[in-house]
């Protein structure tokens, strides 16, 4: 564990920040893990919160800093809790006797060395779940390699179609092609959602498509590169969920929410595109309120 901490380079960012000794990089990540919340989660796509939820453990610190982002609290500002590795390893063994149907491990390319200490210990006693790696897309595909032992279902976002785009919205001028690179490498270790027969995912990938305010077109361009990339297997799941919180509301042209007439583009694309698995979110008026903390799934539709 200490060897990724000594030189930092878990993410495309490459900071070879020395976070063994207190020197922090990009993220902000120490030697120490901190974390915001855990516990059963029923917020994700069906077959990861299925029935008895997903045993979700919210980490602290990001890889991005997206003006909009809802859990900016703890991604970007380090708001938590530090925790030791066997507490990690407690809170992991908590989860699956409370009967979750997978470990989800959100935002966790800081914490992966830490988190593969942690489950050592679960499974030396047979305790085992599926791993979900919910990502923004930002990763090294060296890293994912490297720890692809906690990597069963990926949940990863394909936020954006433009450099320009990515900088202004999230600081992170070569999203797109580090995204993307992920994206085919998570499909061509994971391939297609598979589940089991009570509809519970198991293993495979779904790929995040959420719409920003007058950039919808990149979410067309994204489902045309996927379509062309990986085929129509892939599950998608297209999301019109944005709220504009954070430096979002007093920055011109995120300070909205989507409109449907925009979104319904997406959905022909969807359509038209021949995409057979995943969900569509609806798209309400963007005078109505989205509180933080709504579940950000209820309502999905399957894709037609």
């Amino acid at each position: 564990m200490t060897d990724d901490l000594d030189c930092c380079c878990l993410c495309p960012r490459l900071c070879r920040a020395d976070r063994a000794h207190g020197r922090t990089g990009y993220c902000r990540s120490g030697a120490d893990v901190r974390m915001f919340r855990w516990g059963p989660h029923f917020g994700e796509e069906p077959p990861v919160s299925g029935t008895r939820g997903s045993g979700t453990l919210f980490f602290s610190h990001c890889t991005l800093r997206c003006i909009y982002c809802q859990n900016g609290r703890w991604s970007n500002g380090g708001e938590g809790e530090t925790v030791t590795v066997p507490e990690l390893t407690r809170r992991m063994r908590v989860l699956a006797e409370q009967g979750c149907h997978n470990w989800n491990l959100v935002s966790p390319t800081p914490w992966l060395p830490h988190i593969a200490e942690a489950v050592k210990p679960l499974k030396e006693v047979g305790i085992s779940l599926p791993f979900v790696y919910n990502t923004s897309g930002f990763e090294r595909t060296e890293t994912l390699e490297a720890y692809s032992g906690l990597i069963d279902i990926a949940l990863a976002d394909l936020r954006y179609a433009s450099d320009a785009s990515a900088k202004e919205g999230s600081d992170c001028g070569s999203y797109v092609a580090e995204a993307r690179r992920a994206i085919q490498w998570f499909w061509n270790r994971l391939g297609p959602l598979e589940c089991d027969s009570e509809g519970i995912a198991r293993r495979g990938l779904i790929v995040r498509l959420l719409a920003l305010p007058g950039r919808e077109r990149e979410v067309i361009g994204n489902l045309t590169w996927l379509r062309k990339t990986l085929g129509r297997d892939v599950a998608v799941s297209v999301m019109a969920q944005y709220n504009p919180v954070g430096l979002a509301r007093v920055m011109p042209g995120w300070n909205r929410r989507i409109r449907p007439e925009d979104f319904a583009e997406i959905e022909c694309a969807v359509d038209d595109l021949g995409f057979e698995n995943g969900w569509v979110q609806p798209c309400e008026d963007e005078t109505a309120e989205c509180m933080l903390g709504d579940d950000m799934t209820e309502g999905y539709g399957t894709v037609r």
